[in-house]
């Protein structure tokens, strides 16, 4: 179930200070590390500020994470089963695109699976990253369109399309027509 912006900003930032603190690291580290203001990092954890999905995505990249893995509950499963009205949603405070992690958390795989509703004309932008390197994704697309945009080559998906990539590499998801794109993401951590 979606819960209230206030709600979403106050678990992102009690999740992002927990996750910083049991990793052992500063403000100043994970800054470092991310490449994302001490300022910023700050203000997302006292829950003054909505991080993007791409400033989340740098964030978890900085702790050594996936996005699906910092949404994920620090609690094991008790069940391999993932109800739909459990799944964790996030919608990203630029872009409007919802995030739905799939999953059942805490199984022992390196395995993320994640539908996104990505808005008519939206776009998101992921810098390259060393930290991301070990990680790759496939992109399935089930409706709309959707444009990948990777370095030296543009992918047009569309429904039932599925796109192989790392990703280490700068990339872009842009949703150039004037209709919802419906696809899911399914991560791998590690290769």
């Amino acid at each position: 179930m979606e819960n209230s912006d206030s709600e979403i900003e106050l678990a992102i930032g009690e999740r992002l200070k927990a996750l910083r603190a049991s990793a052992g690291l500063t403000l100043d580290e994970l800054s470092l590390r991310s490449g994302v203001s001490r300022a910023m990092i700050s203000r997302i954890e006292r829950a003054e500020a909505s991080p993007t999905a791409a400033l989340l995505a740098r964030l978890c990249e900085g702790l050594g994470q996936s996005l699906s893995t910092f949404f994920a509950p620090d609690e094991p499963s008790s069940s391999p089963l993932s109800k739909k009205s459990e799944q964790r949603l996030w919608r990203d405070p630029t872009t409007g695109y919802l995030r739905r992690s799939v999953s059942p958390p805490g199984m022992p795989t390196p395995v993320d699976i994640v539908e996104v509703e990505f808005p008519a004309g939206a776009r998101v932008s992921f810098p390259p990253r060393e930290e991301s390197r070990i990680m790759t994704q496939h992109v399935w697309l089930f409706e709309g369109e959707l444009n990948m945009v990777l370095p030296d080559v543009t992918h047009r998906l569309m429904p039932g399309d599925c796109l192989f990539m790392d990703i280490g590499d700068a990339f872009e998801f842009h949703n150039p027509s004037d209709r919802p794109a419906r696809y899911a993401v399914i991560l791998n951590r590690g290769r």
